[in-house]
This record gives structure tokens, sequence and C-alpha cells, in this order.
């Protein structure tokens, strides 16, 4: 500290100055949220002191996690969420016997199966669409939209890398358009043109339309980011295996894909992240996730002005989240490099 800080009089001057802006705004900021904060209590009328009214967040908590999910059937969404943290640790058992080819089964039954939970038939009561919200659906659109979105996103990378001019302009053309329009445009339209070049009688849930809209351009940056792996490939290894006999797909599948996704993890690992935020333009097609509920919330009369703790408790959530999985990522990335 005493080099990288205090090492001449210029640096002494600039650490200090740091330190007081530092204390300026986190002094103000730990008052509000803890030492005057209001954790207790049940109504409005129980937040007395000057900070924050954490009460507001207990009474909403339910709404928060949930959305309008009908409360006797919530054990659904938690059992969900079970049900999603296994097969995410069953995919990193690496003692699994045929793991290549046994985990892209067991995501693609846990997606199916997870539907059901969620939306029920066959046993358990329907819960339409427009009744969930919170944080579940953030999770769920996070979740799906990178489901579709990883897969399309390494054809579209591989189709741009191919050397037959119509696949490649294909792919192109897809990864351009989409990189080049805001999601919160491409949900917008995706949530009113559907309909309308759908066949007679074809109605599309408005969630569904939101969830596709965003894996479409998720799945552009994804393409890209892979396409950086792709690159970093020598071509050496590639010729070598059309030496020894191996076909196209044979030597994508691997050779070349799996050290392409090895070095796109980091790029791959932010465009998830900015998927997980992007979830709250959803709203503007009236669908709640986190950050939509939180609005929703103030609207109630007996807590108008809990704007800074709607949105103050919405923002840790999405940082815990994010922060999560960027130390997640990273501690794989660098178990991978020691392995390696």
């Amino acid at each position: 500290m005493r080099t990288d800080y205090f090492g001449s009089v210029k640096d002494t001057i600039i650490s200090l100055l740091c330190l007081a802006a530092m204390v300026a705004i986190a002094v103000p900021i730990l008052r509000w949220t803890i030492i005057d904060a209001n954790f207790v209590g049940t109504t409005r009328a129980d937040c007395t002191a000057g900070g924050a009214c954490w009460v507001f967040i207990r009474a909403r908590f339910g709404q928060f996690m949930y959305g309008l999910y009908p409360i006797d059937q919530r054990w659904r969404i938690d059992l969900a969420g079970l049900v999603l943290v296994a097969t995410v640790a069953l995919s990193f058992w690496k003692a699994m016997p045929h793991r290549g080819r046994v985990v892209p089964a067991l995501w693609a039954l846990v997606m199916v199966v997870n539907v059901w939970l969620l939306w029920g038939g066959f046993g358990l009561p329907r819960v339409e669409t427009r009744q969930w919200g919170g944080l579940m659906l953030t999770v769920f659109l996070s979740v799906y939209a990178g489901f579709l979105a990883v897969p399309l996103g390494i054809v579209m990378a591989l189709g741009r890398q191919s050397e037959l001019p119509v696949i490649r302009l294909i792919s192109t053309i897809f990864i351009e358009f989409w990189r080049g329009v805001p999601i919160i445009t491409v949900i917008f339209l995706a949530s009113l043109l559907l309909p309308l070049v759908m066949p007679v009688g074809w109605e599309i849930d408005r969630l569904v339309r939101a969830l596709v809209g965003l894996a479409f351009v998720i799945a552009a940056y994804m393409a890209e980011a892979v396409r950086g792996g792709l690159q970093a490939i020598p071509k050496g290894q590639g010729e070598a295996a059309s030496a020894m006999g191996l076909g196209y797909w044979t030597t994508t599948r691997l050779i070349i894909l799996p050290q392409a996704l090895k070095i796109s993890m980091p790029a791959m690992t932010n465009e998830f992240i900015a998927l997980i935020k992007n979830t709250s333009l959803v709203s503007i097609v009236s669908i709640f996730d986190l950050l939509g509920i939180a609005q929703a919330s103030l609207a109630d009369p007996n807590w108008v002005g809990m704007n800074k703790e709607a949105y103050a408790f919405s923002g840790a959530v999405y940082w815990i989240i994010c922060f999560s999985l960027s130390r997640w990522a990273k501690r794989l990335e660098s178990a991978k490099k020691t392995t390696h």
C-alpha cells in the first residue's frame, strides 16, 4: 500500500481524495440502508425512521419472487428451481458415464419437465403465463432464451465460417440483422408481428414471443463470440484431422469446437449476463419480471413513494446473480486452464 498509494506526494493526495470521496458516498448509503432503516413491521406506519423502509420488501416479497402465481401452487416453482440446480450440478460431474450424450438429453428433458411444472396440465392445475412474474420469470427467460441461443449461436458461427457461399451468406445476414436491432425493438415487434404471420387459428403466447426475440438477439452475439474462438484455432489442426481421414462434422465436434468453446467462454459468459439484465425489457409488453413487479408494486396506494427501496432491492438481486455467475465462470475457466 505504501508503494502503490502513498509512494509520492502526488499519489498520497490522490489516494486521500479518493478515500474521502468513498467515505462521503458510503456513509449516507450505509445509514439509509442499515443504520436508520426499518426492518420490522407489516404496514407503512411501521416505517418511522428516516432510512429505508424494508418493511415494504417484506410485505411484497412473495410477489417479488413469484409474481401473481397462486400461493398454494408456488411449490411447483421451488421444485422446478431445485430440478434446475440439480441438472447444473450433474452437468459438471466428470465421472458420469457417457457424459457427452447424457447431459444434452438431460437438459432437453428438464426443459420440458419444468415447463410442465410451471404451466400445468396432465394432473396439475393450469397457471396462465399472465400470472407468472418476479424473479422466477427472470430466471425462466434467462434459462430458456439461453438454451435456445447457445446452440443457435454455435450453428450460426459455424455457418459464417463455412466455405459454402449460401450458408455463409444466410448466417451473416442473420447475425448482422439481429445484432443491429435494439433488443427492446425486437421484443416489441415480436409481440406485435408474430401473431400476424401465423396461420389462422394459431396463437403464440406473449411470453413465448418475448423469449424468442431475446433468444435470436443473444444468439447473434453468441455466434460472434464463438466465431472468435474458432478463428483462434490453428488451421493446421483441421488439416491434420482431414489427413487422418476424419470428416468435417467429426473434426468439428471432437477437435475444433471443444477448443473454441473454451476460448469463447469469457465472451459467452458476458453475453449470458447481458441476457439476464435484458430480461427486464420485457416489461414493455406487460410481462412483469423482477423489475416489472417492482415497478407495478409502486402503484399500490399503501406503498406510494417506495421507489428507492423497490429499485435498490431489484438491483441488488440482479447484481448478486450476475456477480455470482461471473465468479463461477472465472473459476471454471481457471480450473480448465489448470487441467490443461
